[in-house]
């Protein structure tokens, strides 16, 4: 009779006990006592002699005959363990093939150093909590060959969305503004003045990139031309200069969406207000368009551009 076809009365008691109770007797039953199995499963014996109890008392059958020190399968319990172990032995080679089988959950991101440290980063604890199975493999690099490498499964960078042989999505755009803490405006209230920004102690980033915004191309958009800064120090890495910054030494020039979490705590402030240059570059999201698709990928993906569509939205610019 199949389980379809049993009488309704049958079917108001569920037909499957608990896994737990299964496993409990099973171990004891290959084990001969419940000391044995407690040590099998590494749960107490008393948790095990009550899993049991509870087995019997599921199916209304005595499964083993208990003694002082040990127990013995009764009829029906042997009869019962072989079928016990046909299915256990098919979920075990069915777990085992699942693990062997499992699609690939490392997601292997590049980006540019700003972005990692600064933008990503951040985020990353969010994205955790909701995604623990997905393992994150993050490469900060400003060197554009060694993030567009075969290893990587997506990819950002700064440039102007035209990378043969990528998909490219455009993650947010390039709009830059000098920044500084509330004290370094306060002791120098003359940062408040573009005129006078280039007397000030400026931050400046030494980068391989041409077309990488700087102070006097910065100024230079702003109308304020042939004018080089008397005091500033260079970093290596934009991020260096923000924490140069954000130490009150000096000026730095803050990328949008980069620097957001520094202007909401206020850490850093805009002492020129909505005073901007937004040039033609911006943040892209690439993947090779030849790479094989996988879940995960999508995932953090779709989780990157929402990301995205949730960044603040800045205001005027002067476009470049």
């Amino acid at each position: 009779m199949t389980w379809d076809k049993m009488p309704q009365r049958s079917l108001k008691r569920k037909l499957l006990p608990p896994l737990d109770y299964i496993l409990a007797f099973e171990a004891s039953a290959k084990a001969g006592s419940f000391a044995a199995a407690s040590r099998v499963l590494n749960i107490s014996e008393t948790a095990i002699s009550r899993k049991v109890r509870l087995l019997e008392q599921h199916y209304d059958v005595a499964l083993f005959i208990r003694g002082n020190s040990s127990v013995k399968l009764t009829t029906q319990g042997e009869n019962f363990l072989v079928s016990v172990q046909q299915s256990l032995d098919i979920l075990r080679i069915a777990s085992t093939e699942m693990f062997i089988d499992q699609p690939k959950n490392l997601v292997s991101i590049a980006a540019t150093n700003s972005v990692a440290s600064l933008w990503l980063t951040p985020r990353l604890n969010n994205f955790r909590q909701v995604n623990n199975r997905i393992k994150i493999g993050l490469v900060s690099s400003d060197d554009d060959e060694e993030c567009l490498s075969e290893g990587m499964d997506l990819i950002i960078l700064r440039g102007d969305g035209n990378w043969p042989n990528f998909d490219c999505r455009k993650l947010f755009g390039e709009t830059v503004f000098p920044v500084c803490t509330p004290d370094f405006l306060s002791k120098n209230p003359q940062a408040a003045d573009i005129n006078k920004l280039a007397s000030l102690n400026l931050i400046e980033v030494a980068s391989t990139h041409p077309e990488w915004m700087n102070w006097s191309n910065w100024l230079r958009y702003n109308g304020i031309s042939n004018t080089q800064p008397e005091k500033s120090i260079s970093f290596n890495t934009y991020p260096l200069s923000i924490e140069a910054a954000a130490n009150g030494l000096g000026l730095a020039l803050g990328w949008q969406h980069l620097i957001d979490r520094h202007l909401e705590t206020r850490q850093l402030i805009c002492p020129l207000g909505n005073t901007n240059v937004r040039t033609q570059s911006g943040y892209y999201l690439l993947k090779r368009k030849a790479s094989k698709p996988f879940p995960e990928r999508d995932i953090v993906e779709n989780w990157l551009m929402t990301e995205s569509e949730q960044r603040r939205k800045y205001r005027s610019a002067i476009i470049f």
